[in-house]
């Protein structure tokens, strides 16, 4: 039965790679002009978030993340980190998964790093793993749909968004983060 099994993770990834839109790389004026349209999402449909990007040290931030997959799935993404609101550097972000999913997915993430050890912890390392090198506080928006930055006490926190705004119970727990040059 091992054959079973090995045919059919080769149909699913086949699959995931039809049904995922054309991943190239993006340039640096690309992913600046996605990072920028994404803050301007972000900052207009979410109170505080201008007040919390004003009080972290940078905001590592991707405009499109892709996830695909039949059983087996990928994401994918490119972004760029911050530092007083000029980029820095450029990221991408991968992680795989199992489990039931079908069909493809886009979302947005912004990382902010509300301190500077978190910031020089993740620069320093090759390769960042979410839940192995750092942890990413998600951040859930309360009543009236505004971020109480008073109730972020996270060196690290995390908002995943979808076209329509905030993303609720997702986790970042297991996604690669390197640097990339652009």
């Amino acid at each position: 039965m091992p054959w079973k099994s090995l045919c059919l993770a080769l149909a699913a990834l086949a699959l995931t790679s039809v049904l995922a839109p054309r991943a190239e790389a993006a340039s640096a004026r690309e992913i600046d002009a996605g990072v920028v349209e994404t803050l301007d999402r972000f900052f207009g449909k979410i109170r505080g978030a201008d007040e919390l990007a004003n009080k972290a040290t940078a905001l590592l931030v991707f405009p499109s993340v892709v996830k695909a997959g039949i059983g087996l799935g990928g994401e994918y993404g490119e972004g760029a980190l911050l530092i007083r609101g000029q980029t820095v550097d450029y990221y991408n972000t991968v992680s795989a998964s199992v489990g039931f999913q079908l069909g493809v997915q886009e979302r947005s993430i912004i990382i902010a790093f509300m301190t500077q050890s978190a910031l020089d912890q993740f620069r320093r390392t090759s390769g960042w793993k979410v839940g192995v090198d750092g942890s990413v506080a998600i951040v859930t928006i309360g009543v009236g749909g505004a971020i109480d930055t008073n109730k972020i006490t996270s060196p690290v926190v995390g908002f995943i968004l979808d076209p329509k705004g905030l993303m609720y119970n997702l986790t970042l727990e297991g996604s690669k983060i390197t640097r990339i040059s652009r």
